[in-house]
Parts: structure tokens; sequence; C-alpha cells
């Protein structure tokens, strides 16, 4: 946020992906569990969960104004536990209301299938971006996602969630394919007019990822670099968090 100069920069990361990745690159730890992690927010009582979630996050290692609200592969039994529960849709929507307005922007990743996890973040969420790699099973199971997508909204009447764009990621430019699926993309009357960028294939981000650090820090002269930039700002601008 800082590099389009937003009044605010300070962002939070929700991971509720069990796996951790994002929790490992930004915080550079991957032993959360049931006292400091999300499934901790979960799995609380929800009169306390508010607190319970400012107490859970975390200052990431990379990034003065980054924070994270942890995964862990808890999140699996939280699942399991909170399935076919009333109100668990909103287990992470309620609590995260009350210290929204602290950040400049809130970011929830997801894992890339759907399920409670899934549906807890789109409950809270305001608005989705949908990343997806230029092959062709990628593609054509877009407008799927996108359906899901507006059933939960429709489903548990979350009048501000709407689908804000399609990120392309892992173009790779010597690769006639993925230029195919990009121009299809773009030529598609709908999927077109959601496009929010191209990130190219860059081993800056691997390096990043290794090294705990931001792209921008890494390299940021860096293809990916000046995406994920242009990317934040166009986001800023379209959502309203300048």
């Amino acid at each position: 946020m800082r590099h389009v100069k937003a009044n605010n920069s300070c962002v939070l990361l929700i991971d509720t992906d069990s796996q951790g990745h994002a929790s490992l690159v930004t915080t550079g730890r991957n032993d959360f569990g049931t006292d400091n992690s999300l499934y901790t927010v979960l799995m609380a009582d929800r009169k306390e969960a508010s607190n319970v979630l400012a107490e859970c996050i975390v200052q990431s290692e990379r990034d003065a104004d980054l924070y994270v609200l942890p995964a862990t592969p808890l999140l699996e039994q939280a699942e399991r536990e909170l399935q076919g529960t009333a109100g668990s849709p909103y287990r992470l929507a309620d609590p995260l209301a009350k210290i929204a307005p602290y950040y400049a922007a809130i970011v929830i990743d997801t894992r890339p299938s759907f399920s409670l996890m899934t549906e807890m973040a789109l409950v809270a969420a305001t608005d989705a971006i949908v990343p997806v790699e230029p092959r062709y099973l990628e593609t054509v199971g877009l407008m799927s996602v996108i359906g899901k997508i507006h059933e939960i909204r429709d489903g548990w009447r979350i009048q501000n969630l709407r689908v804000s764009g399609v990120l392309v990621t892992k173009m790779d430019k010597r690769v006639r394919g993925h230029h195919n699926m990009l121009n299809e993309l773009k030529a598609h009357p709908m999927l077109g007019k959601l496009l929010c960028g191209v990130i190219p294939m860059n081993e800056a981000i691997s390096y990043a990822h290794r090294h705990h650090k931001s792209i921008f820090t890494q390299d940021p002269k860096a293809p990916a670099s000046r995406a994920y930039a242009h990317l934040v700002g166009r986001l800023v601008k379209q959502i309203g968090g300048a």
C-alpha cells in the first residue's frame, strides 16, 4: 500500500489454507496451533472471538505494515467440527468486522477448492479476486468458480460481495498456448471485463518466497514486481482503499 501512497498502509493477511504457505512466507513460521492461529478464532466463544482474533494477529517479519492471522493444519479439524453448526459461515466475518477499520485492506487467502473455510472467507469479503494460470483447464473452470461465488453471495445475502477481478499468474511469454489462453480470456464477453492483471512467470517471486521477503524488496525492478505494483494501484482505485 505504501507503493501507491495510500493514507493507511497497514494490511492484514488472513491465511485460511491449512497448508499455511502464506503464513510461512510472511512470518517465517509454520508452527502455529491451537492458541495462536485462525483455528483459535474459529473455535472461540463467539462473544470473545473479536478479542481472540486481535490477540492471534502477528506482525510480518518482512514488512512492518503487514499483519498476519496465520493458518494451521488444525483448520481441517475445525471444518469438520463446525460443519452443519448454525451460523458457522459467519465465524470469521463477525469478529473481523470489529477490527476491519484499523486496516487499509484485508486480504483473505483461500485454498484452490471450495470448502466451508472458503465459504467463511467469502462471507467475510467484499471483493473476490480469482487467480488463474493460463492453461486450458484453468480457464474452463473460471465461469464455474464465479458462479459458485455468486451462489454464496445470494444464498447468504451478502450484498457487498462481488467478483472484482480475474488475475492471470505465471504467464510465460515464451509459451504460445499461454498467449492463446490470454487472448481467449480477453475476448470473452464477461471474463474479459474482469481481467485485472497479468503476472509474468518470474524467478524473483521464488527467491522472495525462499528468503521470506516481499517481491518489492527482493527485486523492485523485476517484471513481476512491476506487474504486482500495477495490480495494487488498480485495486486501490477500484475498491476505494486509498
